[in-house]
């Protein structure tokens, strides 16, 4: 429907997700209790957030009373999880038009303030809010010695090209 920036956007953004997945996935058992906590805090409130304004596109309402979960899932349920809301970003934006975008939504921030932004800018925000937690966990990975997955645009061109 349209084209770029916006989905491309949101396959980095899925590409990237999978990817830091997969390298914690396989490195997990090497992180300190500390270290493993933080982690899944950092993933929660990544899913948190991602599905959250998955409720605000879907116009429907949340249960979230905070950007997080009241109860810390475990990595499998985490990845899964993430996962599934990453297919259904990717799938609908792929249906968005022009106008779509520019579509302004009424929303509650989980602080209880009233919001409105548009699609795109939703959409944007997941995608900059993802990089940026994204980076926190590659971090706290480096601190480690290991290895965090590959997460610049560069890396998906490479990677998918």
């Amino acid at each position: 429907m349209i084209s770029q920036p916006y989905p491309k956007l949101i396959a980095i953004k899925r590409w990237a997700d999978r990817g830091l997945y997969e390298v914690v996935g396989r490195n997990y058992d090497r992180l300190s209790s500390e270290d493993a906590s933080i982690m899944l805090r950092i993933f929660d409130h990544m899913h948190v957030v991602d599905s959250i304004f998955q409720h605000h596109l879907k116009g429907l309402p949340h249960t979230f009373h905070a950007p997080r979960s009241e109860h810390m899932p475990d990595l499998d349920t985490l990845a899964s999880s993430a996962k599934e809301v990453d297919e259904w970003y990717v799938s609908h934006v792929d249906t968005l038009t022009a106008d779509d975008l520019a579509e302004p939504l009424d929303f509650v921030f989980t602080s209880g303030k009233p919001a409105r932004m548009t699609r795109g800018e939703i959409i944007l925000h997941v995608c900059m809010h993802g990089t940026y937690h994204r980076g926190n966990a590659g971090a706290v990975l480096q601190l480690r010695g290991l290895t965090p997955s590959r997460d610049a645009v560069t890396d998906f061109i490479e990677d998918t090209h």
